[in-house]
C-alpha cells in the first residue's frame, strides 16, 4: 500500500483534482470555476503543468492564494502521461481524479462519484459519464485514419481511481495518445475491479483546435 503524504493539517481529502495543463490559461478558468462550483467540497486541486510558456503559472497562484487546497507543479513538456504520474504521486487524497484544462465539471459531478465510491469500497476504477460537446468521435488509438466513437472510449477526464492502485500497476504508460485507454485495458487485464457510471457530468469540449485528439485527427487525414 502508499498511502499518502497529506500537506494539510489533520485532513487527507477524498479527491485529488488533477489537472494537467500545457499553454492554456485562456481556458483554465472554465475548468477551475467548475470545481469550485462543485457540492462536493472535500477536495485538493494540483495542476500539472506541462511546461508552458503562458501565464499558466500566476493564473494558478492567483487561485492558491485565495484557495489553500489549491496546488501547482511545474516540470519541463514531458508529455500527458507524465503529467499524470507526478499528479498522482503528489496527491494526498484517498482517490484521484482528473479535469482536462479544456473541460469542466457539472455541479453535481463529484459528489455523484463519492455516492459510488462509498457505496461501492471494492471499486477502485470508476469512469464514464460524459457530455460531449463537438464531435463525439475520436482516432482510433491503433489506426488514426479511423474513428471511433467516444461511448466506445475510456477517457481519462473522467476517471475516478484509488491512488494506491495507480501506483501498484505502474502508473500511466508514457504515450502521445490514447495513454488513458492504455491504462484501461492494463487495468482490465490485471483483473482491477472497475465500474461504468453514466450520469453525463463530466462536460468533454471536442471543439478546442490545439488539443491532442485534433492535432492527431489533422495528422491522419
Amino acid at each position: 500500500m502508499h498511502g499518502p503524504l497529506t500537506v494539510y493539517p489533520q485532513r487527507i481529502p477524498f479527491f485529488s483534482v488533477i489537472c494537467c495543463t500545457y499553454n492554456r490559461a485562456q481556458l483554465l478558468p472554465r475548468a477551475i470555476e467548475s470545481l469550485l462550483a462543485q457540492t462536493e467540497s472535500d477536495w485538493e486541486l494540483i495542476v500539472v503543468d506541462d511546461g508552458s510558456t503562458d501565464s499558466t503559472a500566476a493564473l494558478v497562484h492567483g487561485y492558491a492564494q485565495h484557495h489553500p487546497n489549491i496546488r501547482y507543479l511545474f516540470h519541463g513538456n514531458r508529455g500527458l502521461g507524465a503529467s499524470r504520474n507526478a499528479g498522482v504521486l503528489a496527491a494526498c487524497g484517498l482517490y484521484v481524479t482528473f479535469l482536462d484544462s479544456d473541460d469542466e465539471y457539472l455541479p453535481e459531478h463529484l459528489s455523484i462519484r463519492r455516492r459510488a465510491c462509498v457505496s461501492r469500497p471494492d471499486l477502485l476504477f470508476i469512469h464514464g459519464g460524459l457530455e460531449i460537446v463537438g464531435d463525439p468521435t475520436v482516432p482510433d488509438k491503433n489506426d488514426p485514419t479511423r474513428r471511433v466513437h467516444l461511448d466506445h472510449c475510456a477517457v481519462g477526464g473522467s476517471f475516478v481511481l484509488r491512488r494506491e492502485m495507480v501506483i501498484d500497476i505502474g502508473g500511466f504508460a508514457l504515450l502521445r495518445y490514447a495513454d488513458d485507454a492504455e491504462f484501461y485495458e492494463r487495468a482490465t487485464e490485471l483483473g482491477v475491479p472497475i465500474a461504468r457510471i453514466d450520469a453525463p457530468t463530466y462536460r468533454y469540449y471536442r471543439d478546442t483546435p490545439d488539443s491532442l485528439c485534433n492535432t492527431i485527427s489533422t495528422q491522419g487525414d
